[in-house]
């Protein structure tokens, strides 16, 4: 995990009070019931999701993450204490990332472990080998992410007994299909790709009938619970060719390239050839954007609310611009927009 050389620009006070409690479905609406932001530079429109076809236009294109969400949370043991284990992914050498949390509701991150330490997981072992990868926490109080070699089968035991990763802020306990979107096919994210996640299969009928393409990449997101000051870690990411072909080809013709969520964002940006366009692509990205690494292919972003200071943002001022991000997140602050993985979106048009 790097550091940041660099902080967002946008501050505003952390809501405490609007955090979504549950998903759409649940507080009596529908998944594109949730309000939406439209920020452009001549204003601000508060709408719904289901607005969206309204706020773009034939020529533009749509790019979702087809990822599905797979059970990362599972309780572990520590000697004589019980914390809760976020596996955040499977490594090319079979060893895992992972963090470690306080037990029940994986409210804090646990940061005095240490190297050699043994985590069981019913009938599999974790041994802690070294932090991940090889730096402190930004706070300087030990280390958040440890990689750890396994000694059984833990892919088998998160599917016995894991759950979706939570942090305790939800009213209950959610199940694994409360954590998918519709483009949900290729299952790999620690945590749900949640920008999609208002999008059902009339949103998408009445964009396609606007001459408005929805295209697909995959990005398998890791864990969301980055520090202040500390970046996104490395991802495993695909780009199709399809989808490289139609970025390109909308731009050329002069569209918008919207990308639905910060996950999307940053597959496209990792995709980019010499010449600045979209080109097939995958493996593990460690791209983090910003204005000093801006993006090149977006032009338009949907996404949730970010956390102050969060690695995010640096993405959302990329494309948007300080001023609107600001702006944007003023309205919402006053406003009472919900935060995290079931709450309220953005429409960010520069």
């Amino acid at each position: 995990m790097t550091l940041l050389t660099e902080s967002p620009r946008t501050h505003f006070p952390m809501p405490t009070s609007t955090t979504a409690p549950a998903p759409a479905e649940e507080r009596g609406l529908e998944r594109d019931g949730v309000r939406m932001l439209v920020a452009r530079p001549d204003g601000l429109v508060h709408a719904h999701f289901h607005d969206l076809p309204d706020h773009l236009a034939a020529g533009d294109l749509v790019v979702v993450n087809n990822s599905a969400t797979v059970a990362g949370e599972i309780d572990g043991v520590r000697g004589d204490q019980r914390l809760v284990v976020h596996a955040a992914t499977r490594l090319d050498d079979g060893n895992w990332v992972i963090e470690l949390r306080t037990a029940p509701d994986a409210n804090r991150s646990i940061l005095d472990a240490v190297v050699g330490e043994i985590i069981t997981i019913g009938k599999v072992r974790l041994t802690l080998t070294a932090p991940y990868p090889h730096l402190s926490s930004p706070t300087g109080e030990g280390n958040r992410l440890w990689r750890a070699e396994a000694w059984g089968d833990l892919r088998a035991e998160l599917a016995r007994a894991g759950r979706p990763i939570a942090y305790g802020y939800l009213d209950r306990r959610y199940p694994i299909a409360a954590y998918q979107s519709v483009f949900s096919t290729r299952p790999g994210s620690a945590e749900m790709a949640s920008a999609g996640r208002p999008f059902t299969p009339a949103l998408i009928t009445r964009l396609i009938a606007r001459g408005i393409a929805v295209v697909p990449i995959t990005l398998h997101t890791g864990v969301s619970s980055q520090e202040a000051g500390e970046a996104p870690g490395a991802e495993r990411f695909e780009v199709p060719s399809a989808t490289a072909r139609i970025v390109n080809a909308t731009r050329t013709a002069g569209g918008r390239v919207v990308a639905v969520g910060t996950t999307v964002t940053r597959a496209l940006e990792s995709a980019v050839d010499a010449h600045g366009r979209a080109t097939a692509a995958k493996g593990w990205t460690e791209r983090v954007i910003s204005a000093a690494e801006p993006a090149q292919l977006v032009s338009g972003l949907v996404t949730g609310w970010h956390d102050p200071q969060a690695s995010h943002l640096l993405l959302v001022e990329s494309i948007a611009g300080p001023a609107l991000t600001q702006s944007a997140y003023d309205a919402a602050v006053a406003e009472g927009y919900l935060w995290h993985e079931f709450g309220d979106s953005a429409l960010l048009l520069p």
